[in-house]
């Protein structure tokens, strides 16, 4: 995929350009949100920026994506490209807003590294950003074409759920009673909200019901200073939205659906808010009559904050083959276990897929115990609500 040519200088200068990608990134979003408030203010998470791990992500694709093109040049990475093109496309991401982080990543490049940034660095850099930004329009066309275009849809709430302290599931109808295009169990929606301020802020929530004919159901934990900033738009929602009310949704996207045959094991894991595109996963095997094993995992602080708990449990209930086993911090009830998630003493079948959702830690720690058992890496997906760190790391 890249030149012979621009791979040897992209070798030779990874080294540096990766160590500066961090201070890189912070002047990059300066510069742009500078020249062009409104993606900051209608576009990008504006709670993401302040804590910098929209820069973190971003420094980290980058990084992941160059190392790739030099360790594999005949292979792309799918994987990877997917789920940025699948968040993407639920913001409404168009071609030309390439050629606008273009100009300003680049001139963060040259302000940071200087006169290292020769013309031939630059033309070498600019091929891999090329290489990335075509592969990801590529895709996001596939998912606009399959969805009939990126488009804002008015959703009313019919219902809305106290399901912990800090958690809330609403239950939506398109306002203007038109047919709900169908959607697959572990996708998410965005939701664009106008806050105080004016700003149009737009965040993903995963879809915690079986997919519907006519109806979407997201649940949306609020988000507090600690040490984050205060989620803007989970307060909004928390505060503000109410049966009757009205929110614009984009059609679902992501990438983390279940993939495999009705004989194909199963192991879901997830903690905290992280159950809940597990919960659509759950409810949708049970409607579709899934034969072969599947093993339910969640971590979480007490009971009383496991969100969808009810549905957590009833939905594997409904399967010829399930078990169902629940970990908490403190406060474990009979038949739970007190503390973390641990897959010692939890059996996996051979071939098993696994699902994770969850914070960071939790998904790390539950992959190297799912590969210490003999999963293959191939069969393990997960999905990072906001910017994916993994990447980072």
């Amino acid at each position: 995929m890249l030149s012979e040519q621009s791979a040897t200088v992209v070798r030779a200068t990874l080294p540096a350009v990766g160590a500066s990608l961090g201070e890189i990134s912070e002047r990059f979003y300066a510069g742009m949100f500078a020249a062009r408030p409104e993606l900051l203010r209608d576009l990008f998470n504006r709670g993401n920026q302040a804590s910098g791990t929209q820069r973190q992500a971003l420094a980290g694709s980058i990084a992941a994506f160059a190392t790739h093109l030099l360790d594999h040049p005949d292979q792309r990475p799918d994987a990877m490209l997917g789920r940025i093109a699948h968040k993407h496309a639920s913001l409404g991401i168009t071609p030309d807003q390439y050629a606008i982080v273009h100009r300003h990543l680049f001139a963060a490049i040259a302000d940071v590294l200087g006169e290292a940034v020769t013309p031939e660095v630059a033309a070498a850099w600019d091929e891999v950003y090329w290489l990335m930004a075509n592969a990801l329009t590529a895709i996001e066309k596939r998912l606009y074409e399959e969805r009939g275009g990126h488009q804002w849809r008015t959703w009313e709430v019919v219902e809305r759920i106290t399901e912990t302290a800090d958690v809330v599931t609403f239950r939506l109808r398109p306002a203007d009673g038109g047919p709900v295009r169908a959607f697959r169990a572990g996708q998410y929606v965005s939701v664009r909200v106008t806050l105080a301020d004016g700003a149009r802020q737009i965040r993903q929530y995963s879809l915690s019901g079986a997919p519907g004919p006519d109806a979407r159901q997201f649940s949306v934990k609020r988000v507090h200073a600690d040490p984050a900033p205060e989620g803007e738009v989970s307060h909004h929602l928390h505060a503000r939205v109410r049966a009757g009310d009205v929110l614009e949704l984009s059609e679902a996207h992501g990438d983390l659906v279940l993939d495999t045959d009705a004989g194909t094991p199963l192991l879901l894991a997830s903690a905290g808010i992280g159950v809940t595109p597990i919960t659509a996963m759950l409810a949708h095997l049970a409607e579709s009559g899934h034969r072969a094993p599947v093993t339910v995992v969640h971590g979480d602080r007490s009971p009383a904050d496991h969100a969808l708990r009810a549905d957590h449990e009833a939905f594997p209930a409904k399967l010829p083959d399930a078990t169902v086993r629940f970990w908490y911090e403190q406060d474990a009830p009979e038949g739970a276990h007190t503390g973390y998630v641990d897959l010692a003493q939890v059996p996996v079948a051979p071939a098993t897929h696994a699902y994770l959702c969850g914070p960071l830690p939790f998904m790390r720690a539950v992959r190297e115990q799912l590969i210490d058992k003999g999963v293959a890496p191939a069969h393990i997906h997960y999905e990072v609500f906001g910017p994916d760190l993994w990447l980072a790391s």
